[in-house]
């Protein structure tokens, strides 16, 4: 049985130039009216016979605004950024340099102590092609723009510095349709469970 798997990257608890790595912070009220301004077209993926989310504050929350009382998964967790986590990037580029540029330059790298970007790919794609088939064929999944971006490099077999080109929207919905390893993007211009 193949499986559609839509991720639904969650609401943004901050300004794209404060994001921070690994970051905690619960939606404030602009994020809570951005959810409720998407919701009309959200809601109906509450239908899936499978719900998940990060574990992270904005994704249980961003589910939770939509009624997909989500089931949180560590497996999609954000990348573990080590010594770098609430940091912003311009912060890390300012106490480490090089180490920021060697982990932008090289996929395999974790000059943060944490997780490299290449693991953080297959975990997030090891979570994907583990989905229970026999459990129903639609999932739903709230995510950190980062999973969502993990998840796409994954599915379109696409080299891991591809990640760094993708760029995911708060709010935003992708559709991954497939079993175990055999993934395709499926493009919507309005979310769909059908």
């Amino acid at each position: 049985m193949h499986l559609r798997v839509t991720f639904v990257a969650a609401a943004r608890s901050s300004s794209l130039l404060a994001e921070r790595f690994e970051d905690d912070r619960p939606l404030d009220q602009a994020d809570w009216d951005e959810v409720q301004r998407a919701a009309p077209e959200l809601v109906p993926l509450a239908a899936a016979e499978l719900r998940y989310c990060s574990p992270t504050p904005r994704s249980r929350a961003t589910g939770d605004a939509l009624g997909y009382a989500p089931l949180a998964q560590p497996a999609l967790r954000d990348c573990d950024m080590g010594r770098w986590r609430g940091f912003t990037l311009g912060e890390a580029m300012a106490r480490e340099p090089s180490a920021v540029d060697a982990w932008l330059a090289d996929p395999r790298s974790a000059p943060h102590g944490g997780e490299s970007l290449t693991s953080f790919i297959s975990r997030v794609g090891g979570w994907l092609d583990t989905r229970p088939a026999d459990d129903g064929s639609r999932i739903v999944a709230v995510a950190e723009p980062s999973v969502v971006r993990a998840a796409l490099v994954y599915a379109l077999k696409a080299q891991p510095s591809t990640y760094w080109n993708i760029d995911v929207r708060p709010l935003s919905t992708i559709t991954l349709t497939g079993v175990n390893g055999r993934w395709n993007l499926r493009l919507e211009g309005v979310p769909q469970l059908a």
